[in-house]
């Protein structure tokens, strides 16, 4: 059976959401692309959106200056995200890192997340 990347991708992110579901935790999701990477922190039902971040932003476009694409941009996105949560009164979350492997820029993200005072 020929599956594409982002559908085998696309599989294990459903396995992953499943077991999350079933703790019903906060879940810190990531969705990366080719030009930037994305961070969000989704309520324990799925219904609502807590807290984003992107390199996507007026404000982290200006505070990069180079690509949105590298894992210091990724770095800086987890520290975004992590204080953001905080406002919103969220400490310990799930990391969903949608099937892609943790490696790179999604690691560089859950670590600068977990400096930031997030734990998962």
């Amino acid at each position: 059976m020929a599956t594409s990347k982002k559908e085998q991708r696309l599989r294990r992110a459903r396995q992953t959401r499943a077991r999350i579901a079933l703790q019903g935790a906060v879940r810190l999701t990531v969705f990366r692309t080719n030009l930037h990477i994305y961070a969000s922190v989704i309520s324990g039902d799925g219904s609502k959106v807590l807290a984003s971040a992107s390199t996507a932003e007026k404000e982290v476009r200006e505070q990069l200056k180079a690509s949105g694409s590298n894992t210091a941009a990724a770095s800086l996105i987890g520290k975004r995200i992590a204080e953001k949560a905080k406002a919103a009164g969220v400490e310990k979350v799930a990391f969903d890192r949608a099937g892609y492997q943790y490696h790179g820029r999604v690691k560089a993200l859950a670590e600068a997340a977990r400096e930031a005072g997030l734990q998962f």
